[in-house]
């Protein structure tokens, strides 16, 4: 590692796209995302790059499919209602295999909401907020250093899978400081890209960029392609974090910045006797199925904590698959979970599946 630096979330997240590759951005203002926006426009001209603050989000995604369709590595970010206005861009670049990355910082919802942090976007992120059967990669950072290290790779992952990788943060993650450890050279995926529209002088065919395909047997043809893509992404992405596994009775599920919450509640909850893991999903999608099955045998109970009325939990569920009853923590409209309410429903799960 080299150069440490003293950096705001989104700043990070800018700068970590930067030394990525990438040098192109189209976005549009939104609390509490827009200094990434305030970095690029900053930055990218100094290093030959292109800002473009878009008239919406709905151009600035289409920009994004444009620009993503020559090849380049290309980035928009925005916060939850932005990220709503650029679904149907993101549904066509799915159908169009353009790599890029999108970053939410997610904000309390529904509607226009609040500026305060959340993760009510979870089933936008991960079940297609667009229409068909398309799949994003999401990634879920808990840390400033993380939100610098997992936006190189979603380049790297964008590249590879020809497919659209999302960050999604929230607006703690955005707006806190932290040092930050640079590489001082990131590992750039060197990905040949024979599809993208380029000049090419009459050398070789020409290539066209499209989503729409008006024969039924073309068209479920190109899904089952994509479905074929996602089971391959689904085999080898899967990431998470087993915390404190080795004996926990009882393990939290969280993501983002209610795993640094719960790590705090596993050492209050390591001074009253209450053995206590945490599963950390990195990737949202694909979800990391394995974590579950590595502690399915001594696992008594799962804790899933939200800043929502409960998303990622369905997952969970599926995931525990009737191995062991799973609970809910969830807190809404901007509000940040408690870690005395957590542990005091710990403390409820443990008299009821473990000291009964």
């Amino acid at each position: 590692m080299g150069q440490r630096l003293l950096m705001k979330g989104n700043e990070a997240i800018a700068e970590a796209a930067i030394r990525a590759g990438c040098f192109h951005y189209f976005g549009y203002p939104i609390t509490p995302q827009t200094e990434i926006a305030h970095y690029m426009a900053k930055k990218l001209p100094k290093v030959g790059g292109v800002f473009l603050q878009a008239e919406s989000e709905i151009a600035a995604v289409n920009m994004v499919y444009g620009a993503g369709s020559t090849g380049i590595r290309v980035m928009t970010s925005s916060s939850s209602p932005g990220i709503s206005l650029k679904q149907e861009g993101l549904s066509y670049m799915a159908g169009s295999q353009v790599p890029a990355v999108v970053v939410n910082i997610v904000r309390a919802g529904p509607g226009l909401g609040g500026i305060q942090p959340a993760q009510c976007d979870y089933f936008q992120a991960c079940k297609g907020g667009g229409h068909g059967d398309y799949r994003q990669i999401v990634l879920a950072p808990s840390s400033v250093q993380e939100l610098y290290e997992l936006t190189v790779e979603a380049f790297n992952l964008a590249d590879r899978y020809r497919i659209v990788v999302m960050i999604l943060g929230d607006g703690i993650l955005g707006q806190m400081m932290e040092v930050v450890e640079f590489r001082d050279k990131e590992e750039i995926a060197d990905i040949e890209k024979p599809w993208a529209v380029t000049g090419h002088g009459g050398k070789r065919k020409q290539n066209v960029i499209t989503s729409i395909h008006l024969d039924p047997a073309v068209l479920e043809k190109m899904n089952q392609n994509l479905q074929d893509k996602y089971r391959l992404i689904t085999e080898n992405e899967c990431r998470y974090e087993l915390y404190n596994s080795e004996d926990a009775e009882v393990f939290i599920v969280a993501y983002g910045t209610v795993a640094r919450i719960a790590k705090s509640i596993i050492e209050m909850a390591k001074n009253e006797g209450l053995k206590v893991g945490l599963i950390r999903p990195i990737t949202l999608w694909p979800f990391p199925q394995e974590a579950f099955d590595k502690v399915k045998d001594r696992a008594k109970a799962f804790l899933t904590v939200e800043m929502s009325s409960g998303q990622m939990i369905e997952d969970v569920r599926l995931a525990v698959n009737g191995t062991g009853p799973v609970y809910f923590h969830g807190r809404m409209g901007g509000m940040v979970p408690n870690k005395f309410d957590i542990l005091a429903q710990i403390k409820e799960i443990y008299s009821r599946h473990i000291n009964s």
